[in-house]
């Protein structure tokens, strides 16, 4: 009895033993979606500092354009919300010698070509106004500008991207690429809900080439789906500058290292009042 105790304890051992191998020779798959940033504009207080902490784990700045005669305006509401209690509002004023803007802007960004990018937003546009030409999210490029060239083609190209803009004479939204000397990708089968809360998903694999993937879904419709540039391509610049007697060279590495959110540019014959909330941005 005694020898099948010891023979019963010795199987035990070695079965737990094993048992321990396997689970520390075991690894975690690898996570293919690299989370970089989220926010639903949540605050304590419904101050609009309380989204940018010393820490720089929120927000980075806000970009601010006033027209002559107006003040744009940017503040955290609770009137408006699609989750929590609070949500972002914006007023931009319409341009006049110069172009209005009023966003909310998130630094520190590393996407490159070949990436996958996902960015979700939730918007509430009030009134019946067209909204042609207005801007809504910008992707930039800053540091890939070639600093001999400066501000010399314009303050406002010195940042390239793409942007989602509302197009087609109304209020179609579609991707713009003029920032990267591309042509808008139009869609103008769905018309943007007004006075309504809409969800936006925009999704892309990044590429200077007509390779790249450009995907749009409205309240999880897809109203768009190209192929096409949406990263800034060095012989593209090259050729347009070259065009204009500039000798421009696209800098390297070149990454999108920022995002806009808000009235990024309000060019229409009015003033618009939108909200945004359940803003985020990831890439695989």
């Amino acid at each position: 009895m005694k020898k099948y105790k010891i023979l019963f304890f010795v199987i035990s051992l070695s079965i737990f033993v094993a048992c321990g191998t396997d689970d520390n020779n075991t690894e975690e798959e690898p996570t293919t979606e690299n989370f970089i940033f989220e926010d639903g504009f949540e605050t304590q207080n419904d101050l609009l500092d309380e989204l940018f902490p010393s820490n720089g784990n929120r927000w980075s700045t806000i970009q601010q354009t006033d027209p002559s005669n107006a003040i744009n305006e940017i503040s955290i509401t609770n009137a408006e919300f699609t989750e929590g209690q609070n949500a972002l509002r914006f007023l931009a004023y319409q341009s006049d010698s110069q172009l209005s803007k009023i966003d909310i802007e998130k630094n520190g960004l590393n996407i490159k070509s070949g990436d996958e990018v996902t960015i979700t937003a939730d918007f509430y546009i009030t009134g019946t106004e067209s909204l042609e030409n207005l801007l809504l999210i910008d992707l930039e490029c800053c540091s890939c500008w070639d600093p001999s060239v400066g501000d010399n083609y314009g303050s406002e190209n010195q940042c390239p991207g793409v942007r989602l803009m509302m197009s087609g004479d109304n209020d179609y939204l579609s991707v713009e690429r003029g920032k990267i000397s591309g042509t808008t990708l139009q869609q103008t089968n769905f018309v943007f809900p007004r006075n309504q809360w809409v969800s936006v998903q925009w999704e892309m694999t990044m590429s200077d080439t007509e390779n790249g993937l450009n995907r749009l879904l409205i309240n999880g419709t897809e109203v768009l789906n190209e192929s096409a540039m949406n990263m800034p391509n060095a012989q593209v610049f090259s050729d347009v500058f070259t065009n204009q007697g500039i000798d421009f060279t696209l800098q390297e590495p070149t990454f999108y290292e920022r995002v806009q959110i808000g009235a990024t540019a309000n060019p229409t014959a009015g003033n618009i009042e939108l909200f945004v909330d359940n803003f985020s941005i990831k890439v695989k």
